[in-house]
Parts: C-alpha cells; structure tokens; sequence
C-alpha cells in the first residue's frame, strides 16, 4: 500500500461527514420550492452542497428560475431549519475516529461554514463529543473573508491549531470543501454522499464510501487498535 505525506493536524468539514444534516436541508427546501411546482433533486443539490449560505441560495434560485430573492429564501428556510438542527445526530464512525485521535493527542479542528447560531444548534446532542477539538472555524468567523472554495476557512483552522499546511489533513465531503482545501495546500480524504457524482473528486488523495475505511497509518498516524 503507498503512504501518504506524514500528517500532524487533521481538520474536519461538519455538515454531511461528522453530523448527519443534509437531509434537513433537503426536507425544508423541498418544503419551499414545492411552492413553485419545482423539485429540488440532486442535479440542483450537488451544485450547492459545502458552499456558503448565500452562495447555494443563489445557485438554487437561479437554477429553479424562483420568483423570491435568496435572502427570502434564506430567512424561511433558517426558521424551519432552526427547528430541525437541535436533533441532529452523528454520522457512522464520525465520533470513534475522532475520538481516536484525540485519544492519541493529534490536534483536530472544525473549518465548517455554518454560522457560530447554527453550529450551536447542530450540537446541541453533541457538547462532550465537540470539546475534544482544538479549534472550531466557522462561516461567519471574521478571518474567513470568502467562503469555500476559497481555502480562508481551511488556512485559518492551520493557523489556530498552529499546523504546517502541508502536515494537514481534512476530511470532506463537498467538491467545494475539497478544492478549498487543495488550495490551501493540504491533503484531502473526501466521502462523498452516495447520490454524488465520484468523477467530481478525482483531486482528492483519497475518496472513500464510510469513514469506516479510513487508514490511518497510510499517513503515519496512529492506527486503530
């Protein structure tokens, strides 16, 4: 098996690779473009999914031709959203990989780009399990100038875990994650949702199916027991 570069940091997207959150954004999207006769599938989705609030808003408005404005959009599907996020649950092995890692001490943060309020929310089930990370990067952080695919978030995450870019390693599960993590100069293990098109990931080091197959020792870290 090849090795990867030595990795000393590892940084995590959390929307659809640690919480399990994608299908509320589906459901009340759904829910709002229903309105309008439209269907929001996974043509439209995978053009939206790890960007910025206000980037997959419009991308969603422009692609089902809407006759609202984004932030109308936005203000209805955050307050039926703000119901849904407090009950969100961990992805498949999200917790027992992290835990291993912060169990072996390698530092770990969250570069997401959801708002400081939705993050809150998001982890409502979760405040033991998220104080084992040594920083949280969130959207709305004011170091983060442009949002993913930009690699601001990433770059940021680097700084506050006092990491080497090149020693980082992130998880993600969007094109948009991944190419901002590319650009920030860091290795990539992506795992996409089942629906996405794989050949959109062909940049990352690694694509797997669950974070099951992850090895750690491929990138000298410490394997599981």
């Amino acid at each position: 098996m090849n090795s990867f570069t030595k990795i000393t940091h590892i940084i995590y997207d959390m929307d659809g690779l640690l919480l399990d959150t994608e299908p509320f954004y589906t459901e009340v999207t759904q829910q709002i473009v229903g309105r309008y006769g439209k269907t929001f599938d996974w043509s439209i989705k995978s053009k939206m999914i790890g960007k910025d609030a206000r980037d997959s808003a419009r991308t969603l408005v422009d692609r089902l031709d809407l006759p609202l404005e984004p932030a109308d959009y936005l203000r209805e599907r955050n307050d039926l959203l703000d119901q849904l996020f407090p009950k969100a649950k961990a992805l498949p092995h999200a917790e027992q990989l992290t835990r291993h890692f912060h169990q072996h001490q390698i530092p770990q943060a969250i570069a997401s780009s959801s708002t400081q309020h939705n993050f809150n929310l998001k982890t409502t089930l979760h405040q033991e399990w998220f104080s084992i990370f040594n920083g949280v990067v969130l959207g709305d952080n004011p170091a983060v100038k442009q949002g993913k695919p930009a690699p601001d978030i990433f770059l940021e995450a680097a700084r506050v875990l006092d990491a080497d870019p090149k020693h980082c390693l992130v998880f993600e599960d969007a094109p948009s994650g991944m190419n901002a993590a590319l650009d920030a100069g860091m290795s990539v293990v992506v795992v996409p949702d089942p629906n996405m098109d794989k050949a959109v990931y062909k940049n990352a080091h690694q694509i797997l199916n669950s974070l099951a197959e992850f090895k750690p020792e491929l990138w000298q870290l410490p394997a599981f027991e």
